[in-house]
Parts: structure tokens; C-alpha cells; sequence
């Protein structure tokens, strides 16, 4: 079993519903939850709650630095019909990522002793999967 550094990873998302995924520029951080709805369906004399499994709810974080040239997550949020996104924990092991289809929500902020920082959330708008 290998171990990376989180130093290559990479985040691509189109710009628009079936456009090509590119890099995003300057980013530093991802994070990809994959949450499954649990629904209790205890009944009387159960010895214990038992539950049923539902639907993977897939959301995520992305974070990084803002570059004036590039405005892909910008556009990404403005997209009818949300966007192609792929994450890779590391771009050393270029087969091994996650993808599909998101809305995307974006934030930018600025402070007097700090980098200017863009952050964003999605969330799935259709199926997603794993190479």
C-alpha cells in the first residue's frame, strides 16, 4: 500500500454543462464526503435501533488562492446544469480519482494580513464514481 503527499493533488471542473474539466489554478485543498442516508426502522421489541441504508449524498469542499487570470470557478458556479468535476488525491497516480457531474457554490475573501482565498462547495447533480 503507497502513501502520497497531499502537495499533488488536483481539482478539474468544466465551466459549463459537458464542457472539457480543467485545472483549477491555484488550488490548494479538496475534500470529497460520501455520506450514505441511514433511516431508523426500529420496531417494538427490537433489542437494538436497526437501521436501512439509503442514497450516497456526495458534497465536497475546494480551497485555494486566487489567480486574477483564471475565473473557472467563477464560471463553474454560473453554469446552468452544474459541471464535470474530477478530484485527484495525487496526480502521481494520474488513474486513481473521483468524478461526476456538480453545483457549484464559490466565496471569495480578502483580509489585510492574508492572501486573497477562493473556497467552494458542491454537491452531486447526478451520479458520481471512481477510477
Amino acid at each position: 500500500m503507497a502513501r502520497y503527499h497531499g502537495n499533488a493533488g488536483a481539482v478539474y471542473i468544466g465551466t459549463g454543462a459537458g464542457a472539457v474539466a480543467s485545472p483549477i489554478t491555484a488550488a490548494a485543498e479538496w475534500s470529497l464526503d460520501m455520506a450514505t442516508d441511514r433511516v431508523d426502522c426500529t420496531a417494538f421489541n427490537d433489542s437494538n435501533k436497526q437501521f436501512v441504508s439509503g442514497l450516497e449524498n456526495i458534497s465536497g469542499s475546494i480551497a485555494g488562492f486566487w489567480d486574477d487570470t483564471v475565473d473557472t470557478l467563477y464560471d463553474a458556479m454560473q453554469a446552468i446544469g452544474g459541471v464535470n468535476m474530477y478530484l485527484y488525491p495525487s496526480t502521481s497516480v494520474a488513474t486513481k480519482y473521483w468524478y461526476g457531474p456538480a453545483w457549484v457554490d464559490m466565496s471569495i475573501s480578502a483580509g489585510v494580513s492574508d492572501a486573497v482565498k477562493f473556497s467552494g462547495i458542491f454537491q452531486a447533480s447526478g451520479t458520481w464514481g471512481q477510477f
